[in-house]
Formats: structure tokens, C-alpha cells, sequence
């Protein structure tokens, strides 16, 4: 297999077995659950920066049975994932006056949490496997244009946005710009519709149809 191939078979193995444990929780700790409600069915994007890094999560509710406490709720899931060799951390927090217990376990890089607490029958089940990239970053190449002055059509100017480029100036048709913080964000020029707001992606506009400020790009008409 390639190395993309290899990256989302591991991921994929991750994933299979994040639910595997969740499941085995859920059943035990939270009986009667709708399992069909643990959605792990395809990764999503957990880091946008190049190339993107895919992640399994998942939050999963649950509701104890009434003679259950949240302690002894805590205390099983504990006893569960530790005898299924993950490393396990158990604690208690105040959430607004009232007493939490959670666990928190790790194994291969696969994080899951256990949460209840007094004030509630409901037990939060969350996991999240490692963030994997299916591939290298690949180096961003601008579009071929659409209309070049060799091309045009008869009446017809190179878009004064573009350029003949057809495609949005900003983010050259992505619909995004890369971000130092978010990895990615919404191009604000085409906001995401990816050609050129002008031309609306012709790359080239009617000299008969053109606005008096339009003709201001255009010197060579008057």
C-alpha cells in the first residue's frame, strides 16, 4: 500500500478499536443505551493545518440505573478499562457545587473519558483516536486561467479582477487561505464560492455590458 493507504489503514484500525471499547462501556455501564446512536463511522478533519490530520471522535450519553452511583459508575469503568490494559487515571470535580466523578484512559494514543456525577442519571461517554495524515503537504499550484488575451471572446475583456483567471484571486478556487492559527480560514473574497466574484468564473466581461466604473479598469476604451 502507499503511504495514504497505510495512514487511513491505521486510522482506520484506531477507530475500530476506539468503538470496540466504547461499546463494551456503554453496555455495561449504561444498559439499554441506542447504540446506533455511536456515531464512528468516517474520521473528520481534527487539525486543518497542511496536509490535514483526521481524527475517529465521538460523544456518546448514556443513563446509569437508578441503584448505581456515580462513584460506583466511575469505579467499574476504572475496572474495565484497566483489565483491558489501558492506562487509567480516576478523579473527582466540583462542576457548580456538585460532585463529579470521571476516568480518564489511554492506549495507543486513543483518548477516552468516562464522566457522571450525583447531581445526574447521565454518563458522557467521549473518545478520540490520534490525528493521522493521510499524505504529505502538497504544494498549492495556481490554476490554469480560463481566458487568456489569445482567447477571448469577441466583445469581450480579460476580467479586471482576475486577470482571465476565472477562478477567485484571493485563494486561487480553493475557497480558503491558510492561517498560522486555524491552519485554515474562509476566503474573504470569494467567501468560499471559489471563482472570481466579477466574472463569476468566465474570466472575461462584456465591453457592452460594463459599468462606468468598470470602464475605469479599461483605459484603452476611451
Amino acid at each position: 500500500m502507499d503511504e495514504t493507504a497505510d495512514a487511513r489503514a491505521e486510522l482506520d484500525r484506531l477507530g475500530r478499536s476506539l468503538r470496540e471499547q466504547l461499546v463494551v462501556l456503554i453496555t455495561d455501564l449504561a444498559p439499554g443505551a441506542d447504540l446506533g446512536l455511536l456515531f464512528l463511522d468516517a474520521p473528520s478533519v481534527a487539525d486543518r493545518h497542511e496536509p490535514l490530520r483526521h481524527h475517529y471522535a465521538a460523544v456518546f450519553r448514556g443513563e446509569r440505573p437508578a441503584a448505581v452511583t456515580a462513584a460506583g459508575t466511575a469505579s467499574r469503568a476504572a475496572a474495565l478499562l484497566g483489565s483491558a490494559g489501558w492506562d487509567v487515571t480516576a478523579s473527582e470535580e466540583d462542576d457548580d457545587g456538585q460532585r463529579c466523578s470521571m476516568v480518564l484512559a489511554h492506549r495507543d494514543g486513543i483518548r477516552i473519558r468516562v464522566r457522571t456525577g450525583d447531581h445526574t442519571s447521565a454518563v458522557m461517554f467521549g473518545g478520540r483516536t490520534p490525528a493521522l495524515a493521510f499524505g504529505p503537504a502538497e504544494p498549492f499550484r495556481q490554476p490554469e486561467p480560463v481566458r487568456t488575451p489569445d482567447t477571448l471572446t469577441p466583445g469581450y475583456l480579460l476580467c479586471y479582477e482576475c486577470d482571465g483567471l476565472g477562478w477567485c484571486p484571493g485563494c486561487g478556487g480553493r475557497g480558503w487561505v491558510p492561517s498560522e492559527p486555524r491552519g485554515r480560514t474562509r476566503c474573504r473574497v470569494c467567501r468560499t464560492e471559489r471563482v472570481c466574484p466579477i466574472c463569476r468564473g468566465g474570466g472575461e466581461l462584456a465591453a457592452s455590458q460594463l459599468s462606468d466604473y468598470q470602464r475605469g479598469y479599461y483605459p484603452e476604451l476611451d
